[in-house]
């Protein structure tokens, strides 16, 4: 046997996802995507494809109970999931949920995080079916698969971007990112003196994109009532340049966006400076903003040109080696992936 052996952390979350992939074969024609997108699309007859996707979120890697409430913890666990399938153009339906809960949890302690799952539940329209419960020695974990549908021919996957098409993002982006850096900050102040009161008032749209993201479900719903269907489209989980790069790999072309395009709220701004971080930086690889990130055909530009929450941001070429954003000095940077690496050494 080889006494070589690769850490984890040599080839990082989509290095691994990469590995187990190549591994995966097909054996059922009823699967028309895999890994790779942000669901997986399952033929069951009919003009509509089922989706489906999962999230595990961990407590101490996801989330910190020292300042993320267990309703808005279970909420968070239902709309990630929401957001994936929106982000295949879909409309998620049921979801189920798995938790694993060491002994430190009461049953109030539970019934909070599920009036969290309810809430969402609620609020995208979806249905909890089922799922499991464990014990855990780690803290909660939590587990949520959800399922949807979509049009067959109006699915988008990460891999239909081409040549001329317009990059799209919506909402604003570095956020959620902020806002973590304020929760992490108060965390600290409130360790080393626990007589002090967090400060955040200042800062609530931010704390709030950290512990209650909103899946984009409006954004899809929208776009079907004017007759655009995205060319690709993936949710801006990672942060935007690792998205941008999951884009062009899958769709084999380059990447062109303009800094000055790029949507960042004035409070994340503001607060990226307090931070004395750049605020590009936090909204390319800051990550759980879940806005979507998509491509759609010039025709459809028109349709949706005066929408207030969609960004044109750029534009797909053919050199797929080629990934960029161009300052607001109008340098040419080369588009990195430096977000969140589960799996690097800490």
């Amino acid at each position: 046997m080889s006494s070589n052996r690769m850490e984890i952390s040599e080839l990082g979350e989509f290095g691994l996802i990469d590995r187990i992939a190549g591994n995966a074969r097909r054996e059922n024609a009823s699967t028309i995507a895999g890994i790779g997108d942000d669901a997986a699309v399952v033929d069951c007859g009919g003009n509509d494809h089922v989706l489906l996707a999962t999230d595990m979120l961990l407590e101490g890697i996801h989330f910190d109970l020292a300042y993320a409430p267990l309703r808005h913890v279970g909420y968070k666990a239902v709309a990630v999931n929401v957001s994936d399938i929106a982000a295949m153009n879909g409309k998620a339906e049921q979801v189920t949920v798995s938790i694993g809960l060491s002994n430190r949890f009461s049953v109030e302690a539970v019934d909070e995080l599920y009036a969290g799952i309810k809430a969402a539940c609620d609020n995208y329209g979806v249905d909890l079916v089922g799922g499991d419960t464990t014990s855990s020695r780690v803290g909660l974990v939590i587990s949520v698969t959800a399922m949807g549908r979509a049009h067959k021919d109006k699915i988008a996957y990460r891999s239909g971007a081409r040549k001329s098409d317009i990059i799209c993002v919506t909402g604003d982006l570095g956020a959620a990112y902020l806002g973590l850096q304020v929760l992490e900050r108060e965390k600290q102040v409130f360790l080393a003196n626990p007589n002090m009161q967090p400060a955040l008032d200042k800062y609530e749209y931010l704390v709030g994109r950290t512990l209650k993201p909103e899946a984009r479900t409006d954004i899809v719903f929208e776009m079907a009532e004017k007759g655009v269907v995205p060319t690709s489209m993936i949710d801006v989980s990672d942060g935007l340049a690792s998205e941008l790069l999951h884009l062009s790999k899958q769709s084999g072309v380059g990447i062109r966006i303009f800094e000055d395009k790029v949507p960042i709220d004035n409070l994340t701004y503001d607060t990226a400076l307090e931070f004395k971080l750049d605020p590009i930086t936090c909204a390319l690889n800051g990550g759980e903003d879940y806005e979507l990130l998509f491509t759609i055909s010039p025709s459809d530009h028109e349709k949706i040109r005066l929408h207030p929450d969609i960004h044109f941001i750029g534009y797909v070429h053919e050199d797929k080696n080629q990934n960029v954003m161009i300052s607001k000095q109008g340098t040419v940077v080369p588009l990195t992936a430096q977000g969140w690496s589960h799996f690097s050494r800490q």
